[in-house]
């Protein structure tokens, strides 16, 4: 096993390596649920609006990724990075370092590693 959920002491539930994670690796491709524009209004008003990526060639689509995806956390300083899939429908994982057995995993919900534009919560990392 790559990754575990574990208890970050701050977020509630995190992801988590279990064994070393070299710079560029996939560290999961997760099948994606699309949920088409019309719904997208609907999972809004849910606790699934905290948990949906942008999907979509305009963007107008939400895909929940299955997995360990949907529990990454947040941080503008963070050690992976996901790229939508559409030809394989997933969201793909890939360390942007090497992440130490240990170590939990965090993305830039902005999609770029390096995005530092508010997210629709406060950010302590």
């Amino acid at each position: 096993m790559i990754v575990s959920v574990q208890d970050t002491g701050k977020y509630d539930r995190g992801i988590f390596a279990e064994r070393e994670i070299q710079s560029n690796e996939l560290i999961e491709a997760c099948p994606a649920i699309i949920i088409e524009k019309k719904e997208c209004k609907y999972i809004k008003k849910t606790i699934l609006s905290n948990y949906f990526f942008i999907w979509g060639d305009d963007f107008s689509e939400a895909a929940i990724a299955l997995g360990y995806g949907s529990l990454i956390n947040h941080s503008y300083q963070p050690n992976a990075r996901f790229e939508v899939n559409s030809k394989n429908r997933t969201i793909d994982f890939y360390a942007i370092e090497t992440i130490v057995a240990g170590d939990e995993i965090t993305i830039n919900y902005n999609g770029e590693p390096d995005n530092m534009s508010p997210l629709w919560f406060d950010s302590i990392t």
